[in-house]
């Protein structure tokens, strides 16, 4: 019997895209798949097909303001980009986390009547921080990690955020440490609200519990931690990547270099806002011996025309360009992280905020790609990493088992049969 499966992501275009990836595996087998979705996103959800309900997640202002909003708040920290994680903990990370904890105060007043009126039979909720409503909706919930899987901690991974290596456990205690002084006062107001709603306090640092129905997981066997306490099968299951369906993509003809590799470059809709670092890496890779596809975001009128090597867009369908590149230039967001490693294509990965850290070192410690510093690089730098990625038969070989491991998992399938089983009453 077909069942109603409700999806309730994070309102940044990671995790929006990644639940449309499972929303189609669901839709294939014949449940109702539909969004709880903050106002600026429900056009996004609509556009691929699926019924939308608006849950303000703010003060409640025109879709085009909030979009303008995440803009300006992203584009006000652009100073802080160049900080090393555990600096940008009393900026940018502090100011994050006061945003999302008022967005979970917000939504409290809209879901129990969206709720009511969709009557889910199982809630997927793909964010950082837990909505009260959900939870004592009576209903099973799941909870989707597309960030990170260093978001369910563990004492011998690193710290969420912190962008440490494995090995850094001065670092881990550093950052954990700094991350407690910063957020004390915000958690403290968190776990006042939820008192107020009939739900337990959280330990200092965290913002969410992991579900007792089902945890979905996008990081791939390949790159995952090793833990102290491995996860419970039962409750957490790994996706191996969530690669959502696409329109085609045709390559654009080059004024030059057109028998040469194809790189893409994209720091994601948000990230776009960074133009001066879009411009200088435009620049260089106008002088190599390659193609390039660039993504610049809303920003493209601030671009003088490029070298004939480059090709701008203020957008691309990435699950279709990425399978016909040679390498991506990327923030490490967790969509492109997972889709380069889908399709076997080597990164660098440029982080500025937030899990991009931790997945910037994870490709690099797994011998995916390489960690490179946002602004603190020549370009024979970028030379040499772009000519290692095209070239190193060894980082070849461990991309193309990856690749194959991942696609034969077919994570959306694979999630949607979990969350079958759920809806089901047979997990």
């Amino acid at each position: 019997m077909p069942k109603t499966i409700a999806f309730f992501p994070e309102a940044a275009f990671g995790p929006a895209l990644n639940s449309v990836g499972v929303a189609q595996a669901v839709q294939a087998l014949g449940h109702k798949a539909v969004f709880l979705s903050d106002p600026g996103f429900v056009e996004v959800y609509e556009g691929y097909g699926f019924e939308a309900h608006p849950v303000a997640l703010s003060e409640p202002m025109e879709p085009e303001a909030m979009a303008k909003f995440w803009t300006d708040f992203i584009n006000g920290h652009i100073p802080n980009f160049a900080k090393a994680p555990i600096d940008q903990l009393d900026n940018y990370v502090k100011d994050c986390w006061s945003a999302i904890v008022d967005s979970a105060k917000w939504a409290q007043k809209d879901l129990p009547e969206v709720l009511a009126k969709v009557k889910p039979d199982v809630i997927c909720v793909d964010n950082v921080i837990l909505f009260p409503a959900i939870k004592q909706w009576g209903a099973p919930w799941v909870r989707i990690i597309s960030c990170s899987e260093n978001e369910i901690p563990d004492p011998d991974i690193p710290p969420h955020l912190s962008g440490c290596s494995e090995t850094d456990r001065e670092g881990f205690a550093a950052f954990e440490k700094r991350f407690h002084e910063v957020i004390g006062p915000i958690h403290a107001d968190f776990n006042a609200f939820l008192k107020e709603c009939g739900e337990n306090a959280y330990p200092i640092g965290e913002f969410f519990e992991a579900s007792p129905y089902l945890n979905l997981l996008l990081y791939p066997e390949p790159v995952k931690f090793r833990r102290r306490t491995p996860l419970d099968p039962a409750r957490f299951q790994y996706l191996e990547g969530c690669v959502r369906r696409e329109a085609p993509y045709e390559v654009p003809a080059f004024a030059a270099n057109a028998d040469k590799p194809l790189i893409y470059v994209s720091f994601g809709s948000l990230g776009a806002g960074d133009t001066a670092l879009l411009k200088r890496l435009i620049e260089a890779i106008g002088r190599l011996p390659v193609r390039a596809l660039v993504n610049v975001g809303d920003y493209l009128g601030e671009y003088d025309p490029p070298p004939p090597n480059v090709h701008l867009a203020g957008w691309y369908p990435q699950p279709s360009v990425i399978p016909q590149v040679d390498a991506v230039i990327h923030h490490g967001g967790n969509n492109t992280f997972t889709e380069c490693l889908y399709f076997g294509k080597p990164a660098i990965v440029m982080p500025y905020v937030w899990d991009g850290h931790d997945n910037a070192m994870r490709v690099q410690e797994t011998g995916h790609g390489f960690r490179m510093p946002r602004y603190d690089w020549t370009d024979a730098d970028l030379a040499a990493k772009l000519d290692a990625c095209l070239t190193d038969p060894a980082m070849k070989a461990k991309l193309a088992a990856t690749s194959a491991h991942m696609q034969a998992a077919d994570g959306p399938a694979k999630a949607a049969r979990l969350l079958d089983a759920l809806a089901e009453g047979k997990a």
